[in-house]
């Protein structure tokens, strides 16, 4: 039978083609177009000011686009907004940076946990409504300062 070599060579042809699929996606990881980050350091003043910061990335937009963060300490479920950054998705990396000031006494030097979100408010039928780009929690640390 010559169909026997000639299976056998696909077998080996595909198999080969695998390999090299797998070796080229372990090598070379894409880039998310749609990605935030938060920084594993906080800052939090003497008044009680927070800031934090991070990375964000978006490819486009209808309409005016966001990063808003919020943070938690402890076993607590209370979030605190931290301020709101003007977003422009471009494609390009940019770093945001948001300060706010809870309620007096609210948060403390020490562990906290920051949620990021990249949010667009897109307009349907009259109506400003949201959309979101992406979100991200990250443990961090608020240190005095």
């Amino acid at each position: 039978m010559r169909l026997r070599p000639l299976l056998g060579a696909a077998a080996g042809a595909a198999l080969l083609l695998l390999t090299g699929a797998t070796a080229a996606t372990a090598t070379a990881a894409p880039v998310p177009y749609e990605a935030v980050t938060v920084g594993t350091v906080g800052r939090i003043a003497a008044d009680g000011t927070v800031t934090l910061s991070g990375t964000y990335r978006c490819q486009s937009s209808s309409g005016p686009v966001f990063v808003s963060s919020s943070v938690s300490q402890g076993v607590s479920t209370i979030r605190y907004g931290i301020g709101g950054t003007r977003a422009v998705c471009d494609g390009a990396e940019h770093r945001w940076v948001n300060t706010g000031r809870p309620m007096p006494g609210a948060l403390a030097p020490g562990a906290a946990h920051v949620e990021a979100t990249l949010m667009e408010l897109r307009t349907f039928s009259g109506l400003p409504l949201p959309h979101f780009h992406a979100t991200h929690g990250q443990a961090v640390t608020l240190t005095q300062g």
